[in-house]
């Protein structure tokens, strides 16, 4: 176990709020917590107590047992008087070459469909062609100010919306989506935000996180998201990756979205329709 290295100017109790507030988060005892990460539980009493500052590493434990994410890690380990370990470089840093690279393969490998590559706050980063081209078919993707957003895209009725179909589904599907994949499964002011502007948009259901869905269950394993092209609709899912064993925040927090259609009949309607609006351009 590390000696203590306390800052003295770290806020008096900040340390001890914040690991209560994760172990609450993941619904863990002081004592369970102690089992899990090999750490006493008198120890993790005086840590939140603000009695005892622990060792970086026995943080780090800790922080790694309880899947604290690696932007909140850093925060822990300032609130302890520990330098953050975790690079809060951006995306496109020299750093996440290698991680842009893969990304730009899978981008390039998803064509002729949509695939995107979004933040924590689904703000889009990148897009391979047929992403743009696709949006394009619907509405004019140019006349809409950056940066781009997918949620308000979907929701904004001068957007997507007017084209999704079974809209109230789709609202309620996306906001439990949101909520359930928020970077460690936790809502933070971030998703907040998020949340309240896209509540702030015309008739969006209430009911979202109490909603279990509509009464007939699709004979598919995922429920599709459908979008109505000249009186069709067009039926796709989605699979979605994240980078593996991250260890900088923005790795962390991507998001790749790879569209598919659902049905034979979708793929050929997909080829067409962005085939015809080549031509028109």
């Amino acid at each position: 176990m590390n000696a203590t290295s306390h800052d003295p100017k770290a806020q008096e109790g900040e340390l001890g709020n914040l690991l209560r507030y994760w172990r609450d988060v993941r619904g863990v005892s002081q004592l369970d917590l102690s089992l899990d990460a090999g750490v006493s539980q008198r120890q993790i009493s005086f840590i939140e107590s603000g009695r005892s500052v622990p060792g970086r590493d026995t943080l780090l434990v800790l922080a790694q047992t309880l899947d604290v994410p690696l932007r909140e890690r850093n925060a822990l380990l300032l609130a302890a008087g520990y330098a953050p370990i975790y690079s809060e470089a951006p995306w496109n840093a020299q750093e996440m070459h290698s991680v842009v690279r893969a990304l730009e393969r899978v981008l390039r490998q998803q064509e002729p469909f949509p695939a995107i590559v979004m933040d924590r706050s689904w703000n889009v980063l990148m897009t391979n062609d047929a992403a743009p081209r696709f949006f394009n078919c619907f509405i004019d993707m140019a006349a809409r100010e950056g940066p781009r957003n997918m949620l308000h895209l979907i929701f904004d009725p001068q957007g997507m919306r007017p084209f999704v179909a079974d809209w109230d589904d789709v609202a309620r599907s996306l906001l439990q989506r949101v909520y359930r994949e928020s970077v460690g499964h936790v809502v933070d002011d971030n998703t907040k935000r998020l949340f309240d502007e896209l509540l702030a948009y015309p008739d969006v259901p209430r009911d979202w996180k109490t909603h279990h869905g509509s009464s007939t269950t699709p004979a598919m394993p995922v429920v599709p998201i459908g979008f109505v092209n000249e009186g069709v609709v067009l039926r796709y899912f989605s699979l979605v990756s994240t980078v593996g064993t991250p260890q900088n925040i923005a790795a962390q927090e991507l998001r790749l979205e790879c569209m598919f259609p659902a049905d034979d009949a979708t793929e050929a309607r997909h080829q067409l329709m962005l085939a015809a609006h080549s031509r028109e351009r």
